[in-house]
């Protein structure tokens, strides 16, 4: 039998991925048949990171909390074309039939010059 370096939730034997997790007892691979005691999971505990926002050392936190107000949705890194300027807010909406993509419509935030865009 070949043994594989595994991660947890697949068999250390035969790399199936093990059923569902139980919270106490053996497991039993689906594959080969060998039973294995919940010491096979190791440490699961991950931790995440998540970052939401960027900085951005030459706005002010004034003007950012600006930007944000004046809005019409999330904003993005466009440019306008009509001003030039480089964020733009956006919305989407389901226009066209379901298996089409959606609507994208983007307002610039300084002239308020408004574009759609089908995804």
């Amino acid at each position: 039998m070949e043994s594989f370096s595994t991660i947890p939730g697949f068999c250390p034997v035969c790399g199936s991925i093990f059923p569902e997790l139980q919270a106490i007892g053996d497991i039993k691979c689906y594959n080969c048949k060998n039973i294995f005691g919940p010491d096979v999971f190791g440490d699961m505990e991950v931790e995440y990171t998540i970052h939401f926002n960027s900085y951005d050392p030459n706005k002010t936190h004034t003007k950012i909390k600006k930007e944000q107000e004046e809005a019409d949705g999330p904003v993005v890194d466009r440019q306008c074309p009509k001003c030039g300027h480089d964020k733009m807010s956006y919305a989407t909406l389901q226009l066209r039939s379901a298996d089409e993509g959606q609507t994208v419509f983007f307002t610039c935030l300084k002239c308020k010059f408004k574009e759609s865009e089908n995804s």
